[in-house]
């Protein structure tokens, strides 16, 4: 609504903001809907009244506000690999080896403290995500 998020205003993006995910990423024990945030309902800004939560990919693939689900046997072309597939892939997957074109993922800055800490990969949840993209070679994985 771009009433609401005045952003989507701007013509020129692909309107509205799709995601994708697998049914296998979708189902997996870390991903989940929030409605709350620091003990609170979440805030319009951060995607009340519902958000996407998937810690181990970019924050992209975090979806605000759901409208729709869908589910097909086609992947989706997403919101961001439209605009700019090179940079923004529909995997996302957090790898600090794979550099965004224009900057290094290796490193993060920790909230808190502003300090700059390793990146690990799939964000430090590899145990328990890296079974879901097994016997996926020739997939960009990390993009």
């Amino acid at each position: 609504d771009p009433d609401v998020a005045r952003g989507q205003r701007q013509h020129w993006y692909p309107w509205p903001y799709v995601e994708g995910l697998t049914i296998k990423e979708a189902v997996n024990e870390l991903a989940f809907i929030a409605t709350g945030l620091y003990g609170k309902p979440i805030p319009k800004q951060n995607g009340a009244p519902l958000r996407l939560v998937v810690p181990w990919k970019y924050g992209f693939k975090n979806i605000k506000s759901l409208v729709r689900l869908s589910f097909t046997d086609k992947r989706p072309k997403t919101f961001w690999e439209e605009i700019q597939a090179r940079e923004y892939g529909f995997w996302a997957n957090v790898n600090p080896e794979v550099p965004h074109p224009r900057w290094s993922q290796a490193r993060e800055r920790m909230l808190d403290s502003g300090e700059k800490v390793p990146t690990r990969i799939y964000n430090g949840y590899g145990e328990y995500v890296a079974g879901l993209y097994k016997g996926m070679d020739g997939e960009d994985l990390f993009k």
